[in-house]
């Protein structure tokens, strides 16, 4: 049974910004609410003002400039990400990341920004957005800042965002688009469950970049590594980088073992690509 709450659709950035301001920190903001609305039911959460921003145009933008890279917006859909051919030839690793997130009909409702302002530690795009320098930006009635991904997840479901503030859109920038990208995700069983521990990778003009999440409190980046470097020069430095714990899923250890092995895979997919 859904507690109750006030309920706010505004149709503009400007309107969602006085209702966040007079609501205090009672406000809590939501684009597919698939993970919000779970959490009321179970009683994790109790906002008493729901903002919905579904009715807001410019949040449903996904586009793509040459100089700024890839702009999704906060509404954007993880189908509608993946039904973008550019996202899929640009970036890959985004692509290989959204089709193993939840089901279908979830991807239909769940979007790239609310994953991230989620902040699980298993979330599915953190890791690839990290190693593709996704930057984040969020609004208020104060004005605009962008932050690096890299600086936008603190801890265990914790960001930055102020308590009048909204993720607006998250930007990929150009420098890596074109780039091998491959993600390898362990799940409990097959089909719909969280990661137990995933990596992502990208590589492109030498350079490698790794990114690991479900194996720490937030995602971890292995940054500008080459191509050349031995597998288990980076194996050992993904070892020194992530902190896995026990929990019902998985024991710290396998988590570690499974990070070896998918930096295993993902470097020989990418030497099958002949990467350069």
């Amino acid at each position: 049974m859904l507690q109750d709450f006030l309920y706010h659709r505004p149709v503009s950035l400007d309107e969602a910004f006085r209702i966040l301001d007079e609501s205090a920190q009672d406000a809590t903001v939501f684009a597919g609410g698939t993970d919000l609305f779970v959490g009321i039911r179970a009683g994790i959460s109790r906002p008493r003002v729901v903002v919905d921003l579904k009715g807001i145009p410019e949040l449903h933008r996904l586009s793509w400039s040459d100089g700024e890279g890839l702009s999704v917006g906060a509404c954007v859909t993880v189908n509608q990400l993946l039904a973008d051919s550019g996202v899929a030839e640009r970036f890959p690793v985004l692509h290989a990341a959204g089709e193993q997130l939840a089901t279908f009909q979830l991807r239909n409702r769940a979007t790239l920004v609310g994953n991230i302002v989620t902040a699980s530690p298993c979330g599915d795009f953190g890791s690839p957005l990290l190693t593709l320098g996704g930057i984040v930006e969020l609004a208020s009635s104060s004005g605009v800042r962008q932050v690096p991904l890299a600086e936008f997840i603190t801890g265990v479901k914790q960001t930055i965002i102020g308590p009048s503030e909204i993720v607006t859109r998250l930007v990929v920038p150009p420098d890596w688009a074109g780039a091998f990208g491959g993600y390898q995700k362990l799940k409990r069983i097959k089909g719909h469950d969280l990661g137990v521990v995933s990596v992502a990778m990208v590589s492109l003009k030498g350079t490698m970049r790794f990114g690991i999440s479900s194996a720490a409190p937030t995602p971890v980046l292995l940054a500008d590594i080459p191509l050349e470097t031995p597998l288990e020069t980076v194996q050992a430095q993904a070892q020194a980088a992530i902190s896995p714990i026990d929990d019902v899923r998985c024991t710290r250890e396998y988590r570690a073992f499974m990070v070896n092995i998918f930096i295993r895979r993902l470097m020989e997919a990418c030497k099958q690509e002949a990467c350069a």
